[in-house]
């Protein structure tokens, strides 16, 4: 290097440890001596240098603290690297293990997530979406939620949808649905099979169709069992632990007489079981209890709760493979696994007479 170059060189490393504010690519090349072009290969992997140059670049990039900046990096190529996520709540245990299933398949992929709550409602749900383009994401994952199979096709024009909870089938969209009505029949089957006729029902929204399907394959159960159903034994429910208490008070109040309960999600059968507890009746000795999702919390309740495995985590680790197939132009092929029982303290062999 001539001697001019040298001190030109030696100029610019002086201003570079001057300079206020972020690390640049421009600043790692000075530093290493190579062409900001040249960096910008050698981190994206694409680069046919020398060893040496490499480790330049890789030095000066340790020395200096530089982070790439992904969105940047994204949009060169006409992507923002970023997937809205449309949940229902962020704090639901349910939809927060599948927030982290989305969050673990997407960042080995470069993609981050960006989280929006709909709170079970359409109106919220469409703002969403309207945020989420406005950040100029590359895709949207709706987990279940209100909003009409229209708008979801709607938004599937301009940028690709995954949605979850229902069957719907449209250009640039890919849908994942559960077998609730399955889910639903194994349950009250297994209490069926433990001797139980007088099976209570906590059901959640009507407007879900997850629930409506899970009342329709109690009912089913009971008509194949041969018992009839008993709309007092039905009672509503809101997916919350304080409804699954209510419910218990609801079914004490009206002096039905029933010897097991079903609770739509596992929460509700958390508060079903506090209800039974404080009108002096015990799990699963004088009540059985079978709730829907297992949740990570179902095997550390009093007793661990028997429950449907409702695999949320895979489901949200699912929907965003989903997604990354739609970007790249392929077909997604991913299914949900079908729901199982299982079988924990909480439920037990009915061995005396209904009173």
């Amino acid at each position: 290097m001539t001697t001019i170059k040298k001190t030109a060189a030696l100029k610019s490393k002086k201003a570079l440890a001057r300079a206020p504010g972020p690390v640049t690519l421009h600043m790692v090349a000075v530093a290493a001596g190579v062409s900001p072009s040249t960096v910008s290969r050698i981190l994206n992997g694409t680069a046919v240098v020398s060893e040496l140059k490499k480790k330049a670049v890789e030095d000066a990039v340790a020395k200096l603290g530089f982070v790439a900046n992904p969105v940047a990096r994204g949009l060169a190529g006409g992507r923002t690297l970023s997937i809205g996520v449309v949940t229902q709540a962020i704090d639901s245990p349910f939809y927060g293990v599948a927030l982290s299933g989305i969050e673990d398949a997407l960042n080995p992929a470069g993609y981050s997530p960006l989280f929006v709550s709909g709170h079970w409602n359409a109106a919220s749900e469409a703002r969403c979406l309207t945020v989420l383009r406005s950040r100029r994401v590359d895709g949207i994952i709706v987990l279940t939620g209100r909003l009409s199979n229209q708008a979801l096709r709607a938004c599937a024009k301009s940028l690709p949808v995954v949605v979850t909870g229902r069957t719907l089938k449209a250009p640039g969209l890919y849908a994942l649905n559960f077998d609730n009505f399955e889910g639903g029949l194994i349950a009250t089957k297994h209490l069926i099979e433990l001797g139980h006729r007088r099976i209570a029902f906590i059901t959640g929204d009507p407007a879900h169709p997850d629930a409506s399907e899970r009342l329709r394959g109690y009912r089913t159960a009971l008509d194949a069992a041969s018992i009839p159903f008993d709309a007092a034994l039905v009672v509503p429910g809101e997916y919350h632990e304080i409804s699954g208490l209510k419910a218990v008070d609801q079914l004490m109040a009206s002096q039905q007489k029933f010897t097991a309960i079903f609770a739509a999600n596992d929460q509700m059968a958390f508060g079903a079981t506090l209800g039974l507890q404080r009108h002096s009746l015990r799990v699963p000795e004088d009540i059985s209890v079978v709730g829907f999702d297992d949740l990570p919390t179902a095997p550390y309740a009093i007793p661990p709760l028997s429950t449907i495995r409702h695999p949320a985590y895979e489901l949200g680790r699912l929907a965003a493979l989903a997604m990354l197939q739609l970007i790249a132009g392929d077909t997604p092929s991913a299914d949900v696994p079908a729901p199982f029982l299982i079988a924990r303290q909480s439920s037990r062999r009915f061995a005396q007479q209904a009173a």
